[in-house]
Parts: structure tokens; C-alpha cells; sequence
């Protein structure tokens, strides 16, 4: 009579809720901008303290030549904001705006080093290619 075959139970352990902070922590790090917010964070870098929604629409399109609507530019903010890439704050209100204020953004060190690690991949993937020569 054969020998009765054994069967292998494998338990994994169960991951806490602490684990999967850990490991998100871990994701965020590979976070890179995507291009329109690369324009956006240059753009807020570029007016200083004088950025909000108008103002940085108008810098990308003077810079990049192509035109862009303001809730781009408005959705663009609040997305880097809520990664913790740039940070808001109102300004006085003002007749001009029938007592309405500003929502001025600035980019935070979160933001500096994702637009770093951005630059650093973009100059990377071009290094050596030539792209002026060859296509021209």
C-alpha cells in the first residue's frame, strides 16, 4: 500500500496596521511629478511670493506658449498640496476683488525634493541622446 501523502500548511503572518504605514511610507519616495505639475512648481518658484491661480497661469503660458485653463492650474495646486508639495495661504482681502482675498502657494521642502528627484530623472533619460541634432 502507498505511503499517505503529507500535506505542507505554510501560515503567514498577519500584517498590522503599522506594516502598511511602513510600506506606504516606503512608495511615497518614488513619487515623481508629472508634467503639468513640474510646470506648476516651476512656475511658483519662478513668482515667488506673488503665486496664485492667476498669476501662475499666466507665468506657464508666457513660458510655455500654449494656453491653459484656470482650473488646471486651480486642480494642479490642490493635488500637490494635498501631497504635501506645496502649501497655500490667503492673503488680505481686497477691494479690487469685492473684499475677496488670495490663495497664495508656495512650495514646500516635500516639493523641492520631488521636483529634484524629477529634474535628476528627466536629465538621466536624455543624457547623451542628442535629441537637438538629431531631430532637427
Amino acid at each position: 500500500m502507498p505511503a499517505a501523502a503529507s500535506i505542507t500548511t505554510t501560515v503567514l503572518p498577519r500584517l498590522s496596521f503599522a506594516d502598511l504605514i511602513y510600506n506606504v511610507e516606503i512608495m511615497t519616495g518614488r513619487d515623481y511629478l508629472g508634467e503639468f505639475e513640474h510646470i506648476v512648481i516651476l512656475a511658483l518658484l519662478r513668482l515667488e511670493d506673488r503665486a496664485y491661480g492667476v498669476t501662475v497661469r499666466q507665468e506657464i503660458e508666457l513660458r510655455t506658449r500654449r494656453e491653459v485653463s484656470i482650473g488646471a492650474v486651480y486642480a494642479t495646486l490642490e493635488r500637490l498640496e494635498t501631497k504635501g508639495y506645496v502649501r497655500s495661504h490667503r492673503g488680505e482681502p481686497t477691494p479690487e476683488r469685492g473684499g475677496r482675498s488670495k490663495r497664495f502657494f508656495r512650495i514646500t521642502a516635500k516639493g523641492v525634493t520631488a521636483l529634484s528627484r524629477t529634474q535628476h530623472a528627466l536629465r538621466s533619460m536624455s543624457e547623451g541622446l542628442g535629441l537637438a541634432w538629431r531631430y532637427s
